[in-house]
């Protein structure tokens, strides 16, 4: 992308005035490096978005951004409900509420490498993964409306995890809202039987050392030592989420002429928050956040049960679940006061800063823990909130590295077999239902994972918590 069609308004921060009869600026956080490299078809679909009726702030982007379906992946755009705000279903995507969870294990990195092999092909047979992939819990009628109403608590009632784990899941994991009668059968049908699977893509179940701390104090409050082995797990709602995507992108579109909504772009196809439509479809994505969050409360289960199987010494611990493909509704500082705004989060993960009251009392003091994923050979890292960044991104952070390429170039430019193996000869140890999935994985896809954290810290956006790398990775 082009440094100068932007202003750097502060460190890391580059403004693009609005187009003309536009109202709102595109504003995009990353290093002048990340920025060139940065494809022009962000700077598009930003222009897009601030285009769109409510828009409060400018249309954002984080350092970690590409190109996505309406919105850039690594999106963030806030409207307000009752100044014409409307609510974008390309805004939140079609894996809805498709987050991370990441556990501690109270082990060290030397217990796992005792047992590296071994624990590697337990977690793939325990946790269903890959494409079409099903699982144990079958769910229909009035169990699957359980589940989309109740989320991650429907689980836990149900023998997945205990009530202790609920603190430690955003909305106390269970998004309230929901309507089962919002989303269509054939959306609950591709559901029945996905619960407690991880699917493909960039989706994982990995096991990571902690190998570097960087706020003390924070870490602390995480629970997080220097060698201390965590387990993550990054997926969302399976194919209801994308069904529902799909539904209401297409009902949005044929219904906008009708709201006087003139798109320039299909794929920004939205409705008035406050319509019949729009209050619809956020009835169904809130159904299928709840979905996303009994699916990683099912997954983790079946990793301690596997934990347990192989090495007994282990006591997994939710450290925190957060989404990063949602749209949520939050109570913002616009001005000098605040306003009631409906955040859109695509491939952005919230962080929330000290003393926020949605915040668990045991992290109070430090932030809302934010889990940034590398890929399956780099390190990942976890972040913390800021008071700024709440200020400037409405409390958003990256989400991962960011494709570099498309999953076209990259099984063009790799094989999945070479690729495991090289990791297999650094330590690392993958599992996948896929050699073609493992291709477009390539750790060579991604963005330098390293510079998108600097980028996103050097702008104010978060505080480095600590560094952890890979040790096995289930992959789809």
């Amino acid at each position: 992308m082009r440094l100068s069609q932007f202003t750097e308004t502060g460190p890391n921060r580059w403004e693009q005035a609005p187009a003309k009869g536009k109202a709102a600026p595109v504003v995009i956080f990353a290093s002048p490096r990340l920025l060139a490299n940065m494809d022009e078809t962000v700077g598009r679909q930003l222009a897009g978005v601030a285009g769109l009726p409510g828009l409060v702030g400018p249309a954002m982007a984080l350092p970690d951004a590409h190109q996505g379906y309406g919105f850039p992946i690594g999106g963030v755009a806030a409207f307000d409900p009752d100044a014409e705000g409307v609510v974008c279903a390309g805004g939140v995507g079609f894996d809805i509420a498709c987050g991370v969870r990441t556990l501690r294990t109270g082990l060290h990195e030397e217990d796992i490498l005792a047992v590296q092999q071994q624990l590697a092909d337990a977690l793939f047979s325990a946790v269903p993964s890959g494409v079409g992939s099903t699982g144990d819990v079958r769910l229909t009628g009035k169990d699957m409306d359980a589940m989309l109403t109740g989320g991650a608590l429907w689980a836990v009632k149900r023998g997945h995890g205990t009530a202790t784990d609920l603190e430690y899941i955003e909305e106390g994991g269970r998004m309230d809202g929901a309507d089962p009668k919002a989303v269509s059968e054939h959306a609950k049908k591709r559901m029945r039987n996905e619960a407690g699977t991880l699917g493909s893509g960039n989706h994982y179940l990995e096991i990571q050392a902690v190998d570097k701390i960087y706020d003390a104090r924070a870490a602390d409050a995480f629970g997080l030592r220097p060698g201390e082995v965590l387990v993550s797990v990054h997926c969302g709602s399976r194919g209801l989420g994308h069904q529902i995507g799909k539904d209401f992108m297409a009902r949005m579109l044929a219904e906008a002429p009708r709201h006087g909504l003139r798109l320039n772009d299909k794929e920004l196809a939205c409705a008035p928050a406050h319509s019949a439509l729009g209050r619809e479809y956020l009835a169904a994505m809130r159904a299928g956040i709840n979905c996303a969050l009994a699916n990683r409360q099912i997954i983790a289960d079946l990793v301690r049960k596997t934990f347990a199987s192989v090495l007994p010494a282990a006591r997994l611990s939710l450290i925190y679940d957060v989404s990063h493909n949602t749209c949520k509704e939050e109570t913002h500082h616009v001005g000098k006061g605040k306003r009631r705004l409906l955040v859109h989060r695509k491939g952005a993960t919230r962080a929330l800063a000290p003393g926020h009251p949605a915040l668990p009392p045991a992290y109070a003091a430090v932030g809302q823990p934010a889990f940034i994923g590398g890929s399956m050979g780099a390190p990942s890292f976890i972040l913390t909130g800021t008071a700024e960044g709440e200020a400037l991104s409405y409390a958003s952070v990256c989400h991962g590295a960011g494709r570099a390429m498309s999953r076209t170039q990259a099984k063009k430019s790799w094989n999945g077999g070479p690729v495991l193996e090289t990791l297999r000869k650094r330590g690392i140890l993958v599992r996948t239902a896929s050699y073609k999935g493992a291709a477009e994985e390539a750790p060579g896809a991604y963005k330098d994972i390293e510079a998108v954290i600097e980028a996103t810290v050097d702008a104010g956006l978060a505080t480095k918590v600590a560094r952890v790398r890979p040790m096995v990775c289930v992959k789809g």
